[in-house]
């Protein structure tokens, strides 16, 4: 007979889990723990602000003895005054006044000083306002400059030939400058030429020459005309340098 093959096998054994869940506990404080908790914190807060509004502590510092054998004051002690010295109390505090013979020579002294500086003031002043006129005047006519013009002389004479020559007088002498058969258009050139001609120069013409000009030159240059007696007197008055 046959052994079975299951015989010698080990049964098996089944491990059935649990099914069971634990929940967390949660220790939730009751409504008196946690007013006694919020009012603890209250008090807490309360005790911090009054603390940091709180001043400094009253009681010093305890400072080292060299500290303190610095900073003790030494005593006042009040100096006696002579009775005859007159003195005023101020806050308790006498104070001596100075000798009157001393505010009196001090006031005398200022009053002096001041007198004597207004005065010297007052005559520098007047010093300088009537100086000032001749010291103005002495720099313009030191610094002024004198420039007389002298205008030279064109004298237009006749000679034997019927020619006229112009001769110019002036700081330097007497030379001839020209001659001229036409003096009428001669002075019209040099008019033309120079539009000052007649007033940069003393222009005199003998009378004589008058018969070389034409009725019209003659009454545009009659103020250039002179007689002899009159061209010598101007002459002498122009050439007197």
């Amino acid at each position: 007979m046959q052994v079975p093959v299951s015989r010698g096998l080990v049964l098996p054994v089944f491990d059935n889990p649990d099914t069971s869940i634990k929940y967390p506990v949660i220790n939730v404080p009751t409504q008196e723990e946690f007013d006694a908790a919020v009012k603890a914190d209250r008090e807490k807060e309360q005790q911090q602000q009054q603390d940091k509004t709180r001043g400094l502590p009253d009681s010093r510092p305890e400072l080292p003895p060299q500290i303190q054998a610095l900073t003790q004051t030494p005593p006042v002690t009040k100096a006696e005054i002579p009775a005859d010295k007159p003195s005023i109390s101020i806050a308790g505090v006498n104070i001596d006044l100075p000798d009157p013979s001393l505010v009196a020579t001090a006031g005398a002294v200022a009053v002096v000083t001041t007198a004597a500086t207004m005065v010297s003031s007052i005559g520098l002043n007047v010093v300088k306002n009537a100086a000032e006129p001749l010291i103005r005047e002495a720099v313009k006519n030191k610094f002024k400059i004198k420039i007389k013009q002298v205008k030279p002389v064109l004298h237009y004479v006749m000679t034997d030939a019927g020619t006229v020559d112009i001769f110019q007088y002036s700081a330097e002498g007497t030379k001839l400058i020209g001659s001229t058969d036409n003096v009428e258009q001669y002075i019209r050139d040099q008019v033309e030429t120079n539009a000052f001609y007649e007033t940069e120069n003393k222009i005199i013409i003998d009378d004589v020459v008058g018969d070389k000009f034409t009725k019209e030159g003659q009454k545009r240059f009659k103020s250039l005309f002179a007689p002899a007696k009159k061209i010598a007197k101007k002459l002498s008055a122009r050439l007197s340098f």
